[in-house]
């Protein structure tokens, strides 16, 4: 049966009851973001531990919401997802990781990047290569957590993710091409920076490089957002690369690419 495309609410009082409650349960993915904030975490996790007879988990998950400090829907999200890895260690339960994993809703799918990433028993390149269907989910909410997911092992094994990810950048879909730029970002948005990244912006070459013409806007973004963040730190450098990549590669990607990455650099 082929999904049916939603536009979704402008405002989360707009929701329909119906739809919100179809969000709640699992049943359908969030349409746009007003959605993917307005769906209640706690009570999408309780239906799925009562679906799939786990409400033993519930309450331990539920603590560990209730100890944050500061509940956002991100650590919501990162809380449930580590939860859910530690319950599955605690009861040998496999199958609640594969449940999440492939689920019809998009924020359980979210939680399952966690998984990943809190699994001390894999290395990097054993992350990555799991991660790496999350990154190109058709959800573009999957596709921003499961970065955010990992982004601490990969800037602990900078040199070993540069080199992995670097294979990405000729990958046939955008998104998982887009991933390797977003997920070594120095500075990223809701995240820890990369301080080596931020101090040695020439590490990331072998990322950036092979994207300068990329075709698809979204990796576009991605590779002139990266830039702009390490121009913040290392300016001298970013001017330097814009000015190779506009006489080596001259396109209209590439350009696009460069007047963003020097946005903060010519305000």
């Amino acid at each position: 049966m082929k999904e049916i495309k939603r536009k979704g609410s402008r405002s989360a009082k707009d929701i329909p009851h119906e739809i919100l409650d179809q969000l709640n349960c699992g049943e359908i993915e969030t349409a746009n973001l007003v959605e993917w904030l307005a769906v209640d975490q706690r009570l999408l996790l309780e239906n799925l531990l009562k679906q799939f007879d786990r409400t033993q988990y519930l309450q331990p998950l539920l603590a560990e919401i209730e100890n944050l400090k500061k509940q956002t829907v991100n650590t919501i999200n990162e809380a449930i997802g580590t939860g859910l890895f530690e319950q599955s260690l605690k009861h040998n339960d496999k199958e609640i990781l594969t449940i999440i994993t492939n689920h019809s809703s998009d924020l359980i799918r979210c939680w399952a990047t966690y998984t990943i990433g809190k699994n001390q028993t894999l290395n990097i390149t054993q992350k990555l290569e799991k991660i790496q269907r999350f990154s190109g989910d058709k959800h573009f909410g999957v596709r921003e957590i499961c970065w955010l997911a990992i982004r601490s092992n990969i800037s602990k094994d900078l040199v070993k993710s540069i080199e992995i990810l670097s294979g990405w950048t000729n990958h046939a879909d955008e998104n998982v091409r887009r991933f390797a730029s977003e997920a070594t970002r120095p500075r990223g948005v809701w995240c820890e920076h990369i301080e080596e990244l931020k101090q040695n912006p020439e590490l990331g070459l072998a990322i950036l490089e092979p994207m300068k013409s990329d075709t698809s806007k979204y990796v576009q973004d991605s590779v002139g957002n990266w830039l702009n963040d390490a121009s913040k730190t290392q300016p001298e450098f970013v001017k330097s690369l814009c000015e190779q990549w506009k006489n080596g590669s001259p396109t209209k990607e590439t350009a696009y690419i460069i007047k963003k990455a020097l946005r903060t650099i010519e305000k």
